[in-house]
C-alpha cells in the first residue's frame, strides 16, 4: 500500500512537472529546435484522460449490469455519467492524442518549428479547461442534451476559440515549411481541423436563455438531421481522418518502411473526405426524415467501404517485407491491429446502414459493440501505439522503460476489446430478434423486460472486457511514469537542409 502511494505521488509530481509552462517555448522561432513542450504536455494528458474516460466507462457498464449502483446521488447516475464518458474518451483522450501527434508530425514533416508557440500553449491549457468544465457541468445536468455535443453555449464558445487557434498553429506551420511537399498525414490532420470547425459551428448554433441554458437553433426533424450530420462526421473526421493521419506517419516510421502506395493514400484521402459528408442520415432510418434522405445516407455509407478499405490495405501492405517485426515489436502490434479493427468497423458500419439490417440492429447493443470496436479497437490502439512511439523521443530516452509491459498492455487491450464487442454483438442480435418476434395471435412474444433480463450475462462480460482495457491503461501509465522519471526533456534540432523523409 505504501509503495502504491509513493508511486502515485511520484506520478503526480511527474505530470505536474511536465505540464508546467515553459515560457522560452513561447518566443517565435528563436531556436533551431522543434517545439516539443506542447507535444509532451498533450502526450502525458492522453494517458491521464485515457484512464479517466475508461474508468467512467467501467462504472456505467457496472451500473447497467447492476442497476443498484445508480446511487441516490444524482450526479453519479448512468444518465449523467454516460455523456461524461463519451466526452472523456473522444475529446479528452482522443483529442489530446490528436493534438500531440499532429503537432509532432507537422513539425517533423515540414522541418519547421510550430508557428506561434504561445498560441500552441493556449490550445493545450484551453483544451484542458474545456475538459474540466465538461467533467463538472455534465454530471450536474447542465447540458444542451444533444448527442456528442452536450456542452452549453459558453463552453462551445471556448471550444471555438481553442480550435481556431489550433488551425492557426497547424496551417501556419505548413505555410512556413522548408519542405516543398506536404506529406499526406498532414492532409488528413488538416481536413480534420477544417471539418470539425464547420461541424461545431453549425451544430452548436443555439439560442441562449441564461448563462447555463440554451435551446438549439433548429427544431424537429431538421434538428435531428443537423445532429447526425454532425455526429457521423465527427466520427468521420475527428475519429477517422485525424487518426488516419497518425497511421500514415507512425506505421511507416515504426516499421522503417515507406508507405506501400503514396498514390493510393492520396486517392484514399479525397474519396474519404468527399463520401463521408453524405452518410449521416443512416442514423435516422425509419424516422420522420424523408425516405430519399435515408436512402441517400445508406448509398453513400456503402460507397464508403471502398476508400476505407483502400486505406486499411495501404497501411497493412506497408509492412511488406517487414512482417517479421511484429514478433518483437509490440508498438507495431498496436498500430497494425488497430488497422484490423478499422477494417472491421468500416465493413460493419456500411452493412448496418442497409435499411433491412438496420431494422434489426438499431436501438440494440449491436450498435454499442460496433461503436466500441471502432473507439477501443481503432482509435484507442492507434493512439496508444503512437504515444508509445512518442514518449521516449520526447524525453530523451532510447526506448520505453519496459517493452514487456507494452506487450502485456497490448494483450490486455486486445482481449478486453474482443470480450466487449463479442458480448455486445450477441446481445444486440438477441435483442433485435426478441423485439420483433410475433406470436401466432399477432402479439409480441416477449416483453421488453424479458429482453433486458436475458441481456444480463452479456453486460457482465462487457464489464470484464472494459476492466481489462482499463487495467491496460494503468499498465501504460506506470510504464510512462517510469520512462519519464528523471528524464531530460529534449527538443530535437531542425535539419538545416530538408531531407526526403522526416
Amino acid at each position: 500500500m505504501e509503495s502504491a502511494a509513493r508511486l502515485a505521488l511520484q506520478t503526480v509530481r511527474i505530470v505536474r512537472g511536465f505540464l508546467s509552462i515553459d515560457y522560452s517555448e513561447m518566443r517565435m522561432d528563436n531556436t533551431n529546435t522543434y517545439n516539443y513542450t506542447v507535444v509532451r504536455q498533450f502526450a502525458i494528458m492522453t494517458v491521464v484522460w485515457g484512464i479517466v474516460g475508461m474508468l467512467v466507462g467501467v462504472l456505467i457498464a457496472a451500473q447497467l449490469a447492476w442497476p443498484a449502483l445508480n446511487f441516490d446521488i444524482p450526479w453519479l447516475t448512468y444518465g449523467r455519467l454516460r455523456p461524461l464518458h463519451t466526452n472523456a474518451v473522444i475529446f479528452a483522450f482522443g483529442g489530446s492524442s490528436l493534438f500531440a501527434t499532429s503537432y509532432y508530425v507537422v513539425q517533423r514533416t515540414c522541418h519547421a518549428r510550430l508557428f506561434a508557440g504561445g498560441l500552441a500553449a493556449f490550445t493545450f491549457w484551453g483544451w484542458q479547461l474545456i475538459i474540466v468544465l465538461a467533467a463538472v457541468t455534465l454530471p450536474l445536468g447542465i447540458t444542451s442534451g444533444k448527442e456528442y455535443a452536450e456542452l452549453e453555449w459558453p463552453i462551445d464558445i471556448l471550444i471555438t476559440l481553442v480550435w481556431v487557434s489550433y488551425a492557426v498553429v497547424f496551417f501556419g506551420t505548413i505555410a512556413k515549411r522548408k519542405t516543398p511537399h506536404i506529406y499526406v498525414a498532414n492532409w488528413f490532420f488538416g481536413a480534420m481541423i477544417i471539418t470539425i470547425a464547420v461541424l461545431h459551428l453549425v451544430n452548436s448554433a443555439a439560442v441562449p436563455v441564461s448563462f447555463w441554458k440554451s435551446y438549439s437553433a433548429y427544431a424537429g426533424v431538421q434538428d435531428a438531421m443537423i445532429q447526425w450530420w454532425y455526429g457521423h462526421n465527427a466520427v468521420g473526421f475527428f475519429l477517422t481522418a485525424g487518426f488516419l493521419g497518425m497511421m500514415y506517419y507512425f506505421i511507416p516510421k515504426q516499421a522503417a518502411r515507406p508507405v506501400y502506395s503514396y498514390r493510393l493514400s492520396v486517392v484514399h484521402f479525397w474519396a474519404l473526405i468527399f463520401t463521408y459528408m453524405w452518410a449521416g442520415p443512416h442514423h435516422l432510418h425509419y424516422t420522420a426524415l424523408p425516405d430519399w434522405a435515408q436512402s441517400l445516407g445508406m448509398v453513400f455509407s456503402l460507397i464508403l467501404l471502398a476508400p476505407s478499405w483502400g486505406g486499411m490495405i495501404n497501411g497493412m501492405m506497408t509492412l511488406s517485407g517487414a512482417w517479421h517485426k511484429l514478433r518483437q515489436d509490440p508498438i507495431l502490434k498496436f498500430l497494425i491491429v488497430s488497422l484490423s479493427f478499422y477494417g472491421m468497423s468500416t465493413f460493419e458500419g456500411p452493412m448496418m446502414s442497409i435499411k433491412t439490417v438496420n431494422a434489426l440492429s438499431h436501438y440494440t447493443d449491436w450498435t454499442i459493440g460496433h461503436v466500441h470496436s471502432g473507439a477501443l479497437g481503432w482509435v484507442g490502439l492507434v493512439a496508444i501505439g503512437s504515444i508509445y512511439y512518442l514518449i521516449p523521443r520526447l524525453f530523451g530516452r532510447t526506448a520505453m522503460y519496459s517493452v514487456p509491459l507494452i506487450n502485456m498492455h497490448f494483450w490486455m487491450s486486445t482481449i478486453g476489446i474482443v470480450l466487449y464487442i463479442s458480448a455486445m454483438w450477441v446481445a444486440g442480435v438477441m435483442q433485435g430478434l426478441m423485439w420483433r418476434d410475433i406470436s401466432p395471435d399477432g402479439a409480441l412474444t416477449y416483453t421488453f423486460v424479458e429482453a433486458v433480463k436475458d441481456t444480463y450475462p452479456y453486460y457482465v462480460v462487457r464489464l470484464l472486457g472494459g476492466l481489462l482495457y482499463l487495467a491496460g491503461m494503468f499498465v501504460m501509465a506506470y510504464n510512462v511514469a517510469r520512462t519519464v522519471a528523471g528524464a531530460q526533456a529534449v527538443n530535437a534540432p531542425i535539419p538545416a537542409v530538408a531531407a526526403a523523409h522526416a
